[in-house]
């Protein structure tokens, strides 16, 4: 099908509610994607971190086609052996505790939101979440989400979400009441514009809980499954949580969420109290396994951090060149470019360039290669970066010149 005749499709029978780009992606590969006209593309931004080990990675393929052949789908009131294979696997991970199984890191959010109100109702149902957070698109994610954009036209909110400063634990103290039953955060902020929380903040906020006797749920739809070098962002702290969510990249690409939560309270979600027609079915949880068995056998967490610290290193050389680049921060494999200009004319240039990248808040660029990108892919990445970067200098200079001599 002509690529034009697709886009066209979209326009006339899809729901709008995306920024599209006008490129047509037909078929990918590790780092790398074609579009309908065969040009090929360095992806550093490979679906929202979704294939965090890769497009179509051969193990999580493999396993799909095996699997596609055996059951598809099966019903939550009955067994099969791959969800509780996979629940294991995730607690073998992560810290003792069971696990539900979604479909996407908002109904993971929501299952969390769902358990610590079980568990505090009817007096105490109260979140407290962080500026600048993103926790989904439902209606109690935008809720417990600090960002306004997301939130305009679909109000009354959800009530039971109270926002403070990210990395202020005055702020939380404060914020705490009577009603107060959990604290909520990302360990770093994605869509928030790559913004990494301080140890000693997570610290002070893992103390807080336990003398308030409140439950800590970490978001880690965007930092889990080796992003930051560590299977979960939290390693990288030393603070276990009450609760966990994931998503993304947990199936390698195939769609699965899951929230998973200490063993003393998750059975406060007993039978008829949450469920999801198509959680941990059997396709999902085999990709998801293949993901796992990726990152150990291939050692992705060791090339999280060795690949990751090229890439802040080859960043940072940038930012010392260009005066318009701020600060260059984030974690392993995560990692964001503040600039003090609009960044939607970089990520245009970097598009142009066959490079893809993301630009959130405005004006903070963010990179986050697949968990196999190689130093080479880096360097090259950094290049057409430092190009877009010195062809805006130039533009500049001459916008500059040209107000001066008038």
């Amino acid at each position: 099908m002509d690529y034009r005749k697709t886009i066209r499709l979209y326009y006339d029978y899809v729901v709008p509610c995306y920024h599209k780009t006008p490129l047509v992606l037909e078929r990918g590969r590790g780092t790398r994607v074609w579009d309908a006209q065969g040009d090929e593309y360095l992806d550093f931004f490979p679906g929202w971190a979704v294939s965090g080990i890769g497009h179509c990675h051969k193990r999580v393929s493999e396993a799909i086609k095996r699997q596609v052949e055996r059951l598809i789908h099966v019903s939550n009131n009955y067994y099969h052996e791959l969800q509780g294979v996979l629940a294991e696997e995730i607690v073998r991970h992560a810290f003792p505790g069971k696990v539900f199984f979604c479909n996407s890191g908002a109904e993971a959010n929501e299952t969390a939101f769902k358990l610590v109100r079980k568990l505090g109702n009817p007096s105490r149902n109260e979140i407290i979440t962080m500026e600048r957070s993103f926790h989904g698109r439902t209606l109690a994610t935008v809720a417990a989400t600090g960002q306004q954009k997301y939130q305009d036209g679909f109000e009354p909110l959800t009530p039971g979400f109270v926002t403070i400063p990210f990395n202020d634990i005055a702020a939380l103290e404060r914020a705490v009441g009577a009603r107060t039953i959990a604290v909520m955060m990302e360990l770093i902020q994605g869509e928030g514009g790559v913004r990494v929380a301080d140890p000693q903040f997570v610290s002070a906020v893992r103390r807080f809980c336990n003398d308030k006797k409140l439950y800590l749920v970490f978001d880690e739809v965007q930092t889990g499954m080796g992003r930051t070098g560590r299977m979960f962002c939290y390693k990288n702290y030393g603070v276990e949580p009450d609760l966990m969510t994931l998503a993304k990249s947990l199936g390698g690409g195939f769609p699965i969420g899951a929230m998973v939560a200490k063993k003393e309270i998750a059975d406060a979600l007993g039978p008829g109290t949450h469920a999801t027609t198509f959680g941990g079915g059997p396709l999902a949880c085999a990709a998801a396994l293949a993901t796992f068995e990726a990152i150990d056998k291939e050692k992705l967490l060791s090339n999280a951090v060795v690949a990751g610290s090229h890439l802040f290193r080859r960043l940072r050389e940038i930012q010392k060149k260009f005066l318009f680049v701020k600060e260059v921060r984030g974690m392993g494999l995560m990692a964001g470019m503040e600039l003090t200009i609009e960044g939607k004319n970089i990520y245009e240039q970097c598009l142009q360039k066959r490079l893809l990248i993301n630009c959130t808040q405005g004006n903070v660029l963010r990179f986050m290669p697949p968990l196999v990108v190689r130093e080479k892919e880096i360097d090259r990445a950094c290049q057409l970066l430092g190009e877009v970067f010195s062809e805006e200098e130039r533009n500049q200079t001459i916008k500059k010149g040209s107000q001066e001599a008038v």
